[in-house]
């Protein structure tokens, strides 16, 4: 097993503990306020907890909200309601093997239509199972090599 297929299988199985999450919609008014809401906290106890001003956890609720938050400030909120700050990312093809099949498949048509273009331009044009054939052996040879191409 190569480095790169192992480096991709070790990340495929720490993705996967994200997708039983990766569908849960954002509650309307950010986590940060819905979890200390929830709790029965006020805002200005959690500012307190964080040694921070009211009007401070205002603005950290309300830049969760509109998505303008830093990392450091989620972690930070996390540690004054006493929780663990989680964040990861998951595949929208459902694993990185798909995603990489998806990209490797794209190129290798590109490719293949870019051959049989010129090829029909010099009157020896292929049969379309010809053609499909050439593209998943391209496909093939992209997904074990995963060229850096792959990804423009």
């Amino acid at each position: 097993m190569n480095k790169k297929r192992l480096q991709i299988d070790q990340l495929e199985t720490k993705l996967s503990d994200f997708s039983t999450v990766s569908n849960s919609p954002v509650p309307p008014t950010g986590w940060v306020k819905a979890i200390r809401l929830t709790l029965g906290m006020s805002l200005q106890q959690l500012a307190n907890r964080l040694s921070i001003t009211k009007q401070s956890m205002s603005e950290i609720e309300q830049r969760e909200k509109e998505g303008a938050i830093t990392i450091k400030s989620l972690r930070e909120v996390a540690r004054g309601l006493d929780m663990k700050f989680v964040y990861g990312f998951f595949p929208n093809d459902g694993s990185l093997d798909a995603l990489i099949e998806r990209k490797a498949q794209e190129l290798a048509t590109k490719i293949v239509a870019r051959t049989s273009n010129t090829m029909q331009l010099e009157d020896q044009a292929n049969s379309e199972q010809r053609i499909k054939k050439a593209i998943e052996e391209r496909t093939y040879i992209l997904k074990q090599e995963i060229p850096k191409v792959l990804w423009d």
